[in-house]
């Protein structure tokens, strides 16, 4: 199980420290998917980063299975079966979508193999098992794309970032399934999307500065307003 014990974490600013997240407790229990929603400006990808190592939080320790992982890299983070993707996602001059799909691997997958990855995630595999990664691919291609890395990558843990963003409706559909196919691994999804929402065992509301709501789905969807968490990006 993965938790975060006491998490706090801020920056710096002309006038001192902003507090971005202040003594947060959560758990996530292996085999569920759990959203986090907020306001912009909550902390929600923050604490994604956190997780996955790329920040390094002010105060408070990150436990997996009860290791202490807090001081661990992302790359050792990663070798213990957590994989991310972001929210704007990095193109790669000269790498292929093929390439970054044996990387995921850590060997030469074969092109049925690839094409069974970009299918997953509404791709025509043909049209882009070959493409650059690169300013001809658009947001949503983008995005696409590396959750396609995401799920050759595997793990046990799967932190994605406002995984929507970006995709057109029917690719929006196929990104549901994907979720369903990830139902034995642990999730945590950032998201404002009511669809999005509506897939997850357990909810977490992050507001500045108070501690954050924690509930089933059930109990948690009903009390957020859309008025109150509109579509939009931390």
């Amino acid at each position: 199980m993965l938790e975060l014990k006491d998490i706090s974490y801020s920056v710096s600013e002309a006038d001192g420290k902003k507090d971005i997240l202040s003594h947060i407790d959560l758990a996530f229990p292996d085999g569920t998917t759990t959203v986090i929603t907020g306001h912009n400006g909550s902390g929600k990808s923050t604490l994604v980063k956190l997780i996955m190592g790329m920040e390094a939080p002010s105060g408070g320790s990150i436990l997996l299975d009860g290791e202490d992982i807090t001081s661990l890299s992302v790359t050792e983070r990663a070798r213990r079966g957590m994989t991310i993707a972001f929210q704007q996602p990095v193109r790669f001059k000269g790498i292929t979508v093929k390439d970054l799909l044996d990387i995921a691997v850590g060997a030469n997958c074969s092109v049925g193999t690839a094409c069974n990855f970009l299918s997953a995630v509404g791709l025509c595999a043909k049209n882009y098992v070959s493409r650059p990664v690169d300013d001809t691919l658009s947001g949503g291609e983008l995005k696409r794309i590396e959750l396609a890395v995401a799920l050759a990558k595997g793990g046990r843990i799967f932190l994605l970032d406002e995984p929507e963003a970006g995709i057109d409706l029917w690719s929006f559909d196929e990104l549901i399934k994907v979720f369903a196919s990830l139902r034995d691994k642990t999730v945590i999804i950032v998201s404002h999307q009511s669809r999005i929402l509506e897939t997850a065992d357990r909810i977490v509301v992050l507001d500045s500065g108070s501690a954050p709501r924690v509930g089933s789905r059930d109990d948690i969807l009903p009390t957020i307003s859309t008025a109150a968490y509109p579509c939009g990006r931390e």
